[in-house]
């Protein structure tokens, strides 16, 4: 999605510049394209934990605190996550019944777009138990950090 972002770019830049002409439906493509790049990828950051991680009270604690550690902070982004899912499901589906469009000439079906929102949302949310569930049945070391690993 973000190549192609790119590509987008790119093109809406050689219309404008080369051509002359104006750019129709590049901008919110590429604006609905990185939103979607964004929740989409996120359960994916989170599996091979690509994400950006202070880890340095983790690093200093003992394996059973950073078992504690991860299952509060894991439980927290649960519930926000829970909480924004249940927000975005009524505001996509509000979309899609309404038939909305954008104002621009382009006139595209917002739907399409906003549902990389709740689509998102549930498989982070997915993940996230699947993290949880993990740790908890010990297939897995919190963080990431084998016992070995201490500061």
């Amino acid at each position: 999605m973000i190549l192609l972002s790119v590509i987008v770019v790119c093109q809406m830049v050689f219309v404008r510049t080369v051509l002359h002409q104006s750019s129709v439906w590049q901008t919110e493509f590429v604006m609905y394209l990185i939103v979607a790049a964004t929740f989409i990828g996120a359960p994916y950051i989170l599996l091979t934990q690509g994400h950006v991680a202070v880890d340095v009270l983790p690093l200093m604690a003992g394996t059973p605190m950073r078992r504690v550690l991860h299952i509060l902070g894991t439980l927290i982004a649960l519930v926000f996550c829970g909480f924004f899912l249940y927000a975005a499901v009524p505001w996509w589906y509000e979309t899609w019944v309404s038939g909305q469009t954008t104002s621009s000439i382009w006139r595209a079906r917002v739907w399409i777009p906003y549902l990389s929102v709740p689509v998102g949302l549930a498989l982070l949310c997915l993940q996230l138990l699947a993290e949880l569930w993990m740790v908890l049945t010990q297939r897995a070391h919190p963080f990431g950090l084998s016992p070995e690993d201490v500061l």
